[in-house]
């Protein structure tokens, strides 16, 4: 792995966390995760084992950091890691077939979901739900919305960061 495509996946890794340290929490402190999206959008630009492991470490421990979630840091970091890798397996699955927005707007809405069940099944065997809530309730109020929102911003970015890595011949993928 190149300079370069360390000083790109720390920008989306940056990008991410200003994003996520700005968005406030509005459902007992959890919020939407927009350094998911970042962590997906690095993995689609960047699809290696290599790259995939260091986006999902520091994405983990720098979302734990910011996370308004009571104990929240080590259920991300758990989060982080597996969502990585799973979302890694499915777009080598499909990325034989196609390779478009559609795709990774569809892979975004089910690596959050996933996310999603992993962050709030850590957290309740580690640290326990905050304020009585239930799973499903969080989910609900929470992984659905943020899944819808991060689904849209990849839609989004996706194209523009694709065009300008053209353009630029910062493209690693094939």
């Amino acid at each position: 792995m190149n300079t370069r495509v360390l000083v790109l996946l720390a920008l989306f890794v940056g990008i991410g966390a200003v994003l996520h340290a700005v968005i406030p929490g509005f459902f007992f402190g959890m919020k939407p995760d927009m350094m998911l999206t970042m962590m997906f959008l690095g993995i689609l630009l960047f699809p290696n084992k290599t790259a995939v492991g260091l986006l999902a470490i520091a994405t983990g421990i720098i979302s734990g950091m910011t996370t308004s979630f009571p104990g929240g840091f080590l259920p991300n970091v758990i989060d982080k890691l597996v969502t990585a890798f799973f979302f890694f397996t499915l777009l080598l699955i499909v990325k034989k077939r196609v390779s478009s927005t559609v795709t990774a707007s569809l892979l975004t809405a089910i690596g959050t979901v996933i996310s999603g069940i992993v962050f709030l099944t850590a957290a309740l065997l580690i640290v326990g739900l905050p304020g009585g809530t239930t799973f499903s309730s969080l989910f609900v109020a929470v992984v659905l919305p943020a899944t819808v929102v991060n689904t849209i911003v990849m839609i989004v970015l996706y194209p523009i960061v694709q065009s300008i890595f053209r353009r630029a011949k910062l493209a690693v993928q094939q």
